[in-house]
């Protein structure tokens, strides 16, 4: 079999939330680490799109972030087999250069990577930007002049223009207009199917997750607790948050139908509850739920479901 192209292997990621050195001093107060990633294993495979979801704080950004390289893992490891990763920022606004012209944006990459001749840079940004649906003339203009979802588009023609085997897209739809979120959506299949590239996509909408993955991963509370193909985790999600999030998904059909809202919040990543991280939140948790942390057996991390004690069906 083909080796994947990204592999996680037991990955923790822990973050310095300290108070300053004095004022710990003065307090008698330790440091204080916080773990976003707690020992997440996963693999992304050549061609798919892993969509990785859970509510906002459950470390699936942090896991995009390590996963191109833009933080370091504290510990497991991230092993790359392709030529390069690039990553698609959340927020169009944000994450392009105000002062630069489109077209040393989207340049900056061929230039800086060497991929093309100087004299034909300009060209290749032209190309780069008619895949994306944008102009060759847009490139002589700024930011600030487009709208949200266009924008988008020139982040993900930068993107495209470092050759990448991987792009991991850290919700790239969540700050665009619904009907602005399908165009993107469709872009990012249709440049998938023509380039052969992988996505990793960040989400904590579960509606857009559908129409465009592959596969699942749902984390809570830094740990991945569901790991399925999509259709089969939509169709027949086994983990109890799993359930949670799809249940607050509207669905016309559905239409009243009594449904169970996400009951709770996410605890303090800083003082995590003992056990599963999970189970004051679970209406399944026994005391092995609060003694004892479930590990990832056949895809899924549930005492309850491991034991036989929930029923499948939806």
């Amino acid at each position: 079999m083909r080796a994947p192209l990204l592999s996680v292997k037991a990955v923790t990621r822990d973050f310095d939330v300290s108070r300053p050195w004095l004022d710990r001093v003065f307090e008698g107060e330790g440091r204080r680490l916080l773990r976003a990633v707690d020992g997440v294993t996963l693999e992304v495979r050549h061609g798919e799109t892993l969509a990785l979801v859970g509510e906002s704080g459950c470390g699936k950004s942090t896991v995009a972030r390590l996963m191109v390289g833009l933080d370091a893992p504290s510990g497991g490891r991230i092993e790359f087999h392709g030529r390069r990763r690039q990553m698609i920022f959340q927020s169009p606004y944000a994450s392009l250069n105000p002062r630069w012209r489109v077209r040393d944006i989207v340049g900056e990459p061929v230039r800086v990577l060497r991929l093309a001749r100087a004299s034909e840079v300009d060209g290749r940004v032209a190309q780069l930007l008619a895949q994306v649906g944008l102009a060759a003339e847009d490139g002589e203009r700024y930011p600030h002049e487009f709208s949200g979802g266009q924008r988008q588009r020139i982040s993900i023609a930068r993107a495209l223009s470092g050759e990448p085997d991987l792009l991991v897209c850290d919700e790239p739809t969540s700050a665009l207009d619904v009907s602005v979120q399908a165009q993107i959506l469709n872009l990012m299949a249709d440049l998938q199917s023509r380039l052969a590239l992988t996505y990793v996509f960040i989400s904590h909408n579960l509606a857009v997750v559908s129409q465009i993955a592959d596969r699942v991963g749902v984390m809570y509370l830094g740990r991945l607790v569901e790991l399925a193909p999509a259709g089969e985790l939509f169709s027949r999600p086994r983990h109890p948050y799993t359930r949670m999030l799809l249940e607050a998904v509207p669905q016309i059909e559905r239409t009243g139908e009594p449904r169970t809202p996400v009951a709770g919040e996410v605890p303090n990543p800083l003082a995590p509850p003992p056990g599963c991280s999970f189970h004051p939140r679970c209406p399944h948790a026994d005391e092995r739920c609060r003694r004892e942390r479930p590990e990832l057996i056949d895809a899924v991390a549930c005492h309850a479901v491991q034991e036989g004690r929930i029923s499948f069906a939806r």
